[in-house]
């Protein structure tokens, strides 16, 4: 299996969930299995087949958890020195060539991304077309609407 990339940010709150599914999530759904199977009749107990179900849910969660920290590359946007480049971890100020709107961008792992924080992954179009870019560049996107155009103000690394 492949490395996985995300920063220490993204590492942590994988491992929190992973900590949250083993110690509070897990036997919560233990208990739920007792609770139904208590029951009786277990071939027409909704309350225990919903239960089974919740916990292979659960264990297939944390199994996913497990394997991408097990396979992470961490790394720490702060320490890196790419001479003023775009690239995994560095945070973007761009504006919008069209319409002059400023937006800030981090590049992150698949798994912490969230584009309402303002995390792209780094296999977004928007990400690749930013990576290996300076300050000052342009940065073409295709987008839905046909491709559009950013200039990158700033490459910063925190």
């Amino acid at each position: 299996m492949s490395k996985v990339p995300l920063t220490v940010a993204g590492a942590a709150k994988l491992r929190e969930e992973l900590q949250r599914l083993k110690t509070i999530e897990r036997p919560k759904v233990v208990a739920a299995i007792a609770e139904a199977r208590s029951h009786g009749d277990l071939s027409e107990n909704a309350e225990y087949d919903a239960a089974k179900e919740r916990q292979g849910f659960l264990e297939g969660r944390i199994k996913d958890l497990e394997g991408k920290l097990s396979n992470a590359q961490i790394i720490d946007p702060a320490l890196l020195d790419a001479d003023g480049r775009c690239v995994f971890g560095a945070t973007v100020d761009l504006e919008d060539q069209e319409s002059g709107d400023a937006v800030t961008y981090q590049i992150v792992g698949e798994d912490e991304a969230d584009i309402k924080l303002g995390k792209l992954s780094f296999g977004s179009p928007m990400a690749r077309a930013l990576i290996g870019k300076y300050a000052g560049d342009i940065a073409q996107v295709q987008a839905p609407g046909g491709i559009r155009e950013f200039e990158i103000i700033d490459v910063r690394y925190e």
